[in-house]
């Protein structure tokens, strides 16, 4: 019986009472047995981590991530959605091998671990989707995983990303044989086609199907830019949420990354299903894809989430970022009472828990909860005074300020330094990767 206890931090419970207690917040094995208050190990099998001066709260779940495109990393800047696509991202995920995809995912949940990010919804590309889920296994970070799936024919898309959708569709199959449930239910399978365009109705159609019938996610794209939309629109004659729904893919087991740009009736649908949206603040703006009403989707009972989507988007996979544009953009136009610093915080945790289909296991800081949580420290002087741990976090913390962080009920970071994998060597791998495909 491993014990593990952050003592001695106020504790940002993010539970139903939006509770801010003080004291312990105790794991055995694994599993959250006290949340405040003094706690007392009950064998020789326990660790104490110092969480004095600290907030300590459940990690950042962020709901849409590329952890395959890390290395592309500044590659890609200033440019509109479909372009940055296809003259950057496809041919670059089409050369990775291996050992890249490796290097890329290891930097990636280095930096999200680092940062107080504690599970994600990852989307991979065509290959080496292994090598993702190895090197989350590794890292210790919760992940649900997908293969991209591309098997719609399309000229501007390399040879080395194109698929059938048989092949498609048997490589999601022993994924989910293989990696679906393992490291203690840490990693999760969900299928990924990466969106209308590029995958063949054929392909969409089954997806839904499987999907329902194997208690798997979908995660997905849609409505992110106008140059998108037109293209769905020319293809299918009506509005990507539409088309999703008719293949049958929109359901409380779906997580749409963006909903930038969706009519009032594709919100009414969304809610309908249970659909959950993930709000990629920066990756909106650099894109310059616009910026999604989120306080409108919330309103329409919609459910939210945030990610940082890719590092070649982004340029990071800051969750703390993530949470502060959230929290600031929506202001001008919707009043400065939107979107409140609870309600934010609660996006950024709980919410992403939702979308990963979690929320009964992460996402707050409550007994019979599996053991993920971050300590934020609050003495630098950009958070000094801390008149409310709310607002704390979702305006002035920043991810250096995070402490320490376990998932699971064990401690992947101490003191800032990260326990799981070698920083020195994956800031060299990642390097040496991306030489080799940049040159």
């Amino acid at each position: 019986m491993a014990e593990l206890i952050f003592r001695g931090g106020t504790i940002l419970t993010i539970d139903a009472g939006h509770r801010v207690v003080a004291g312990d917040v105790a794991s055995v094995d694994g599993v959250i047995v006290q949340v405040g208050g003094e706690y007392t190990p009950k064998t020789h099998d326990y660790q104490i981590v110092d969480a004095s001066g600290c907030l300590v709260m459940p990690g950042l779940v962020q709901a849409h991530v590329h952890t395959c495109q890390t290395l592309a990393r500044g590659r890609a800047d200033d440019l509109e959605l479909m372009d940055w696509l296809r003259q950057v991202i496809w041919p670059y995920e089409a050369r990775l091998d291996e050992d890249a995809m490796t290097a890329s995912a290891e930097l990636a949940h280095a930096e999200l671990l680092l940062g107080g990010t504690t599970a994600i919804l990852d989307m991979g590309t065509v290959h080496h989707t292994d090598q993702v889920f190895a090197a989350a296994e590794r890292s210790g970070i919760r992940a649900t995983i997908g293969k991209a799936m591309m098997d719609q024919p399309d000229p501007q898309i390399p040879a080395g990303l194109a698929e059938s959708t048989s092949s498609s569709l048997d490589a999601s199959a022993k994924l989910i044989k293989r990696w679906h449930g393992a490291a203690n239910d840490r990693l999760r399978y969900a299928f990924a086609p990466r969106f209308v365009l590029s995958c063949t109705d054929e392909l969409l159609r089954e997806v839904g199907v499987r999907a329902k019938a194997q208690h798997v996610r979908i995660h997905t794209h849609a409505s992110e830019s106008p140059g998108e939309i037109a293209l769905v629109r020319e293809r299918f004659g009506r509005d990507n949420i539409f088309v999703l729904d008719e293949l049958g893919l929109l359901g409380p087991h779906a997580c749409l990354a963006h909903c930038v740009h969706v009519s009032s009736e594709e919100k009414r649908l969304l809610a309908a299903r249970g659909v959950h949206v993930c709000h990629c603040p920066s990756s909106n703006l650099k894109l310059a894809s616009g910026i999604a009403h989120i306080p409108e989707l919330i309103a329409a009972g919609i459910s939210v989430a945030l990610g940082a989507d890719g590092a070649p988007c982004n340029n990071n996979l800051d969750g703390f970022l993530e949470l502060r544009l959230a929290a600031l953009l929506h202001k001008h136009r919707t009043g400065p009472r939107s979107l409140p610093a609870p309600e934010v915080v609660k996006l950024a945790t709980l919410g992403g828990a939702a979308a990963l289909g979690l929320a009964d296991r992460v996402g707050s800081l409550e007994v019979g909860k599996r053991g993920d949580l971050i300590a934020v420290d609050l003495s630098p002087l950009h958070t000094v005074p801390t008149s409310s741990p709310w607002s704390a976090i979702a305006y002035a913390a920043k991810a250096c300020d995070v402490r320490h962080v376990a998932v699971d009920g064990s401690l992947v970071v101490r003191d800032r330094a990260l326990l799981t994998l070698e920083l020195p060597a994956v800031r060299a791998r990642a390097q040496a990767a991306a030489r080799r495909l940049f040159g």
